[in-house]
């Protein structure tokens, strides 16, 4: 996994936008709220929700540890990018994406529709 396919898989989900926070964050959102979140510079990171069930597991395997600021939301960071297969990281992302839209109020998902 690169920034470019990164970029190209969140941008393909349904409603999917980016934008860049905080001066050097690329964060990908749905409905406004952040789903993936990845640094323009430095060494390739990407930050991510995953199921509350996974969360404990995932965030002590190799490569992996509990996202700063946001893990008591069960988002992880992953700090070396051939942790996943392509296929692993399509998962994560896609789930994320869910995870953080079917949290999102009614107003904001009929927007969507």
């Amino acid at each position: 996994m690169n920034i470019e396919k990164l970029r190209k898989l969140c941008l393909s989900l349904p409603h999917a936008t980016e934008d860049v926070k905080w001066g050097n964050d690329l964060c990908f959102c749905v409905g406004k709220k952040m789903f993936c979140i990845t640094g323009l510079s430095g060494n390739f990171k990407v930050s991510l929700k995953v199921r509350d069930d996974e969360f404990d597991e995932l965030s002590v395997s190799p490569g992996i540890i509990k996202a700063p600021y946001v893990a008591r939301y069960k988002w992880i960071l992953v700090e070396n990018d051939s942790r996943f297969s392509e296929r692993e990281w399509e998962h994560y992302i896609r789930q994320s994406y869910e995870l953080v839209k079917e949290k999102l109020p009614q107003k904001v998902l009929v927007t969507l529709s």
